[in-house]
C-alpha cells in the first residue's frame, strides 16, 4: 500500500500492474527527453545573439519536426494499446466473484460456491485494533487464492460506485442495472487495499476494499469454514 510522501506508484502485485508500471516509466522517459530538448532550445535562443539562417528557413528541419512527433506518438500508443487489450483478456478464470456496491459497503458473492458470500463494512474509526489502518480496514476481507485467475463481476445496488485496488492495477465502475467484468491474477500472498473511486454520496470515503491473497490450500480451508458457518 502507499506510504506517506510516496512519489511513485504502489508496488505491483499482478502482471497487469507490472505492465502499467513499465509503461509509466517508458512514457515518463519520453516526456523527460522532450522536456530536456525544449529547455535546451529555449535557453540557447535566449542566451545567444547569433542567428543560423538555415534554421530560419529550412525544409529539412520542418520535415524532421513534423515526422519526429508522429514517431514519438506511435512509440507511446502501441504499448498503451497492448496493455488495454491485456486488461480486457479473461481466460478460463478459476474463481468468479460477484461484487456489489451499496451505500456504503461492498458485498462479495463467490458464485462457484453455494451460499458463500460476505458483506464488507469499514471498521468504525473509533475501534481500530493495533496494526489496522484507519479508514482502510474492513470487518470482512475478500479472500482469493494466489496465482489463480480471478474474474470479478461488478455492479451496484443503488448509485454509481467504483471498485479500485491500485496495487492490482484494477479499477472498474459499478453501475446499477449493468454487470461489468474484469480479471486479475495476484502472484504473491498479501493484503491489498483499495477504495471506491466514484463520489457516491455522503459516506463515499468510507467504502474501503481489502483483498487478502492466500495460498490455495488456505483459501480452501477458509471457504470450508465459511460454508460450515453459513
Amino acid at each position: 500500500m502507499a506510504h506517506p510522501s510516496q512519489l511513485g506508484l504502489q508496488d505491483a502485485a499482478s502482471p497487469v500492474m507490472e505492465e502499467l508500471l513499465h509503461f509509466h516509466d517508458h512514457a515518463l522517459m519520453i516526456l523527460f527527453l522532450i522536456s530536456t530538448l525544449v529547455l535546451y532550445i529555449i535557453v540557447a535562443m535566449v542566451t545567444t545573439k547569433l542567428t543560423n539562417k538555415n534554421i530560419l528557413d529550412s525544409q529539412e528541419i520542418e520535415i524532421v519536426w513534423t515526422i519526429l512527433p508522429a514517431i514519438i506518438l506511435i512509440l507511446i500508443a502501441l504499448p498503451s494499446l497492448r496493455i488495454l487489450y491485456l486488461m480486457d483478456e479473461i481466460n478460463d478464470p478459476h474463481l468468479t466473484i460477484k461484487t456489489m456496491g451499496h451505500q456504503w459497503y461492498w458485498s462479495y458473492e463467490y458464485t462457484d460456491y453455494e451460499d458463500l458470500g460476505v458483506e464488507s463494512y469499514m471498521i468504525p474509526t473509533q475501534d481500530p485494533a493495533p496494526g489496522q489502518f484507519w479508514l482502510l480496514e474492513t470487518d470482512h476481507r475478500m479472500v482469493i487464492p494466489v496465482e489463480s485467475p480471478v474474474r470479478l463481476l461488478v455492479s451496484a445496488d443503488d448509485v454509481l460506485h467504483s471498485w479500485a485496488v491500485p496495487s492490482l492495477g484494477g479499477k472498474i465502475d459499478a453501475v446499477p442495472g449493468r454487470l461489468n467484468q474484469t480479471a486479475f491474477i495476484v502472484f504473491r500472498p498479501g493484503v491489498y487495499f483499495g477504495q471506491s473511486f466514484e463520489i457516491c454520496g455522503g459516506n463515499h470515503s468510507f467504502m474501503p476494499i481489502v483483498i487478502e491473497a492466500v495460498p490455495l490450500e488456505h483459501f480452501e480451508k477458509w471457504s470450508s469454514l465459511m460454508l460450515e458457518d453459513a
